[in-house]
């Protein structure tokens, strides 16, 4: 069976990895991969972002199942296409997907349909004045959110007056995402525990799969600037109380407010949660996969995630295989010096042969190959996974293993995992 995996981030090598110990026998494409995703198959040199190509390679080559890793391709619409010409595309067509691609429209559907989230205002392009006299009445810290798709790096917590006309104007007047920023929601900043639920549903069926936790900031203790993720475990240990008020209220509220609005949701659905005294509350959506939660999930899997893949596609996915997992996986991202802002690239990788001897998996995102030789050439270049019985064990395995890697300004966490309780 032909497989299109569309990404080049550490989170497709993940699901490229995890394809190829599938009973199923895949012809594995990644479009447009990296030296990790080219162990496993044929890397394709078209970006995610031309849809066009992508459908027209798939049908060329025969490809059985398109796979997108990340929100790209899904935002501009690679389902309904696939959908029209013909090729099984495992992800939300365009409607659906504005989950992640426009925050007032996801915040909008989660209040329409009762699904817990903090409160809110939204303003537009021609209303900075506006949202800078909503900001001066509001209890500090407030959250400011890009509308539309940023990287992961559209909100800002500002601690103050100050920092939030700053970010207001750097987002509204300025564009700094582009037309993502120039519109806005501001909301009531949330406290208590993040986690991370990940769902699939075949359209009809759905089920959770996975609880993660991943951390955003920088540095150390949750300080500096947010980022696309710089490490993640999984699972997180929930009492069945809180378990029940995630499924119901907020799982099963979203897929039957999406059937009600006439949107056939099929593919991978990430619920961001903050577990609060009055419980869970959706800060965001993502419409696939998360990074770099995705590399702590596979290595955790005993079941089979082509067969799962399959069956979501085809319509006739199979709850009772999505078993909870028993054991822990850490997962550390080493990122270039200036990421997320300016990262500084084209360095030499050293230690990696000795890293994967120690991890259960190093997963490369921003490298390149160059006679012979791994080279940084992204913000987030790598990750790092350890497993064990306990998140202790994952977490001595994959930092022994981390600390063998090296290459100029190279910067990771060293409190993935820690402190975290019932691990």
């Amino acid at each position: 069976m032909k497989v299109l995996v569309i990404g080049k981030g550490g989170r497709e090598s993940a699901v490229v990895w995890k394809l190829a110990q599938s009973s199923v026998d895949f012809e594995i494409y990644t479009a447009p991969g990296n030296p990790f995703t080219a162990r496993y198959g044929r890397n394709v040199p078209i970006p995610e972002n031309d849809v066009a190509s992508l459908i027209n390679f798939a049908l060329d080559t025969g490809i059985n199942l398109i796979l997108p890793g990340g929100e790209t391709s899904i935002a501009l619409g690679i389902a309904d296409e696939g959908e029209r010409r013909g090729i099984p595309v495992l992800a939300p067509r365009r409607d659906a997907a504005r989950l992640e691609a426009s925050k007032i429209w996801a915040k909008s559907f989660a209040k329409k349909h009762r699904i817990p989230t903090a409160d809110f205002e939204v303003f537009t392009e021609d209303e900075f004045e506006e949202a800078v006299e909503y900001v001066k009445g509001q209890r500090f810290p407030v959250v400011i959110k890009a509308d539309g798709l940023a990287g992961g790096k559209g909100v800002v917590i500002a601690r103050n007056v100050g920092e939030a006309i700053n970010t207001l104007d750097q987002f509204m007047n300025r564009a700094k995402f582009g037309e993502a920023s120039k519109r806005v929601v501001i909301e009531r900043f949330l406290t208590g525990d993040e986690v991370s639920v990940f769902a699939v549903s075949d359209g009809y069926r759905w089920g959770i799969f996975a609880y993660a936790k991943d951390y955003k900031r920088l540095y150390d203790g949750g300080r500096g600037p947010n980022t696309g993720g710089m490490g993640a475990i999984s699972p997180v240990n929930l009492d069945p109380q809180t378990q029940d008020l995630i499924e119901e209220n907020v799982v099963r509220r979203t897929f039957e407010g999406l059937a009600k609005e006439g949107l056939r949701y099929k593919g991978f659905l990430y619920f961001g949660l903050m577990l609060t005294e009055n419980g869970p509350f959706v800060l965001e959506y993502n419409v696939r996969l998360g990074d770099p939660e995705t590399q702590a999930i596979l290595p955790l899997m005993d079941y089979d995630f082509g067969r799962m893949v399959i069956g979501a596609a085809s319509g006739n996915l199979n709850t009772d295989d999505l078993k909870p997992f028993n054991r822990y996986a850490c997962c550390i991202v080493a990122a270039s010096e200036g990421y997320p802002d300016n990262p500084k690239v084209g360095y030499p990788i050293e230690g990696l042969e000795e890293a994967e001897e120690m991890a259960d998996a190093v997963f490369l995102a921003g490298v390149s190959l160059e006679n012979g030789r791994f080279i940084t050439s992204g913000g987030r270049v790598l990750s790092v996974v350890g497993t064990g019985k306990t998140l202790e064990e994952a977490r001595e395995r994959a930092y022994r293993a981390v600390e063998r890697i090296s290459f100029r300004g190279m910067h990771y966490r060293r409190d993935i995992g820690a402190n975290v309780k019932g691990g």
